[in-house]
């Protein structure tokens, strides 16, 4: 297994602002998968969600994701990263997938304007019927399941550093 830890979970549960202060504890870098797919597209994730379609725009998370190669690095991955499984068999082979887990409520109050932050919602489908269909997805392909609700940052990093030794850290 690589030496890297890739965090998972729904919009909001807090994957880039958790990342960059975990990557600063562990001296690790910090990748933002939805960066690399915005700068490889030129275009925001809501953009490229409108002009190519769900699917087009699942399919290039898969093709971005799949191909991140990297050394001790934490990577914050989308929140619909979880469809594209050849992406999330090749981020379990580089690293330690951790699930950043929420309640339903929780994600809500933190999101605001789902269509504003890209989320990869299907005609017709609410936010609440996204969030039962990508949980057992997250809990699949999760090496460490992390329980987040109302935990602070500081000690969210903490728990995290501590459930990652003896995986990647020696």
């Amino acid at each position: 297994m690589g030496n890297n830890v890739i965090l998972i979970g729904m919009p909001g549960a807090g994957k880039s602002t958790l990342g960059v202060v975990l990557a600063k504890t562990l001296g690790f870098r910090f990748l933002d998968s939805d960066l690399l797919i915005q700068e490889r597209e030129g275009a925001l994730l809501c953009e490229i969600i409108e002009q190519k379609g769900l699917d087009g725009f699942l399919s290039i998370e898969e093709e971005v994701n799949a191909s991140i190669e990297a050394e001790n690095t934490v990577i914050a991955t989308g929140g619909s990263a979880v469809y594209g499984a050849r992406a999330m068999e090749h981020l379990k082979g580089i690293g330690t997938v951790i699930y950043i887990r929420l309640s339903l409520q929780e994600i809500i109050s933190r999101v605001g304007d789902v269509k504003h932050r890209g989320i990869a919602l299907r005609k017709g489908q609410s936010f609440s019927q996204l969030y039962e269909q990508r949980c057992p997805l997250y809990e699949k392909y999760a090496d460490i399941v992390i329980d987040a609700e109302g935990l602070s940052i500081e000690k969210l990093v903490k728990m995290m550093g501590n459930r990652l030794k003896g995986t990647i850290l020696r």
